[in-house]
């Protein structure tokens, strides 16, 4: 009993701390530092990692200590601070010179979150924009930038979840796929933020999220971060979805997305496509919530979208042991593509695009600034 109680007080203690911690935010000046929730210890250990320099931020988005689209963005953004926010000189085109590096390095740490080679992109132009002031005007207005974008990003999603907040009736079963809420962006989420606001207002709903395998991002990082809100939400493998679904506990899915198209296709966590088809085939209505910043217009549809295959091993180990054969053969794409006759509607930070076509979603998007 003795032991139950410390353990639910450390429990307590934990769920405090989150909903103090923001996922990711620059701490102090350009002297300070990253301070980001180290994601691959959820659920067992709450832990702040303090980002000082570039590789580290290449790292941490590499091995998802930091994840999901928008949070990366925001992470490639500071990266691009960290690398030349200090040092020797010779003037601004040196500075210029290594703003330019650091963009070029960080585009490497992952390829299929759009977000991030957005982020850089705007660093890019901030960088240009202030060629013409002194090396240390243009290291301030780097940070500025940077700062900017993860409010930016806070404010999207809060408009995400007001726009998404009416999908969601009294009593409604949702299912989510993978984590797109606070913990995947600057502070509400995308898939997640419609359901924080209706929560705020008073409404009962339950939340079905799948495990995700193979990282488990379902069940490490959605159930808790429900849970700790106070929201009513129910962990389930990933191959219980089309029963969840016939049983009629689900009457909307909304998942997030890494990277959509302009006819609309939407990259996710693998698996997504798999939730869309059992969604028309039981006559869900299936949606996608995210910011402008992760719509990639050059791209013309979702066959263009570069889809990143990581580690075998991922699947041969499971929960920190082996699970199968080190000598066995493994596919392992981190992502899928959903295309777009299956999505409702996308739930964004200028409002729903439904139906889901090129036209509309180019109209959603034209006045969107950088």
């Amino acid at each position: 009993m003795q032991r139950w109680r410390r353990s639910l007080l450390y429990v307590k203690a934990i769920m405090m701390e989150a909903k103090q911690a923001k996922s990711i935010e620059w701490v102090g000046d350009l002297g300070g530092h990253v301070a980001l929730i180290e994601q691959t210890l959820l659920p067992e250990k709450l832990e702040i990692l303090r980002v000082t320099d570039v590789e580290t931020m290449w790292k941490a988005i590499r091995r998802l200590a930091v994840r999901g689209a928008p949070a990366i963005g925001i992470a490639a953004a500071m990266g691009v601070v960290l690398a030349v926010r200090s040092g020797d000189v010779a003037g601004t085109r040196e500075l210029l010179e290594q703003v330019h590096k650091a963009a070029e390095y960080l585009r490497t740490a992952r390829p299929t979150a759009v977000n991030l080679f957005w982020a850089v992109d705007r660093m890019l132009r901030c960088a240009e924009a202030h060629s013409g002031s002194g090396v240390d005007e243009i290291r301030q207005a780097l940070l500025l930038e940077a700062v900017a974008i993860r409010d930016e990003d806070a404010a999207m999603c809060r408009r995400i979840g007001e726009c998404g907040a009416p999908l969601i009736g009294e009593g409604c079963g949702i299912l989510t796929h993978c984590n797109a809420g606070a913990l995947a962006t600057a502070e509400l989420g995308t898939a997640l933020a419609p359901m924080y606001v209706a929560h705020e207002a008073g409404r009962a709903f339950r939340v079905y999220a799948d495990e995700t395998r193979p990282l488990l991002q379902g069940a490490r990082l959605t159930a808790w971060e429900l849970q700790q809100a106070g929201i009513d939400v129910t962990l389930i493998c990933d191959s219980m979805a089309a029963v969840v679904m016939r049983e009629r506990r689900i009457d909307l899915v909304i998942t997030g997305a890494d990277r959509i198209a302009a006819n609309g296709d939407a990259a996710n966590k693998i698996g997504t496509y798999g939730v869309a088809v059992l969604a028309e085939a039981h006559g869900i209505p299936f949606y996608v919530a995210a910011p402008s910043s992760t719509f990639d217009l050059e791209l013309d549809a979702g066959g263009a979208i570069p889809i990143e295959e990581r580690d075998p091993d991922e699947i041969r180990c499971g929960a920190g042991r082996r699970t199968a054969i080190s000598s066995v053969p493994c596919y392992n794409p981190a992502f899928d593509v959903t295309p777009a006759r299956l999505i409702r509607g996308i739930i964004t930070d200028r409002g729903i695009i439904e139906p889901v076509t090129r036209e509309a979603v180019l109209a959603t998007l034209a006045s969107r600034g950088s």
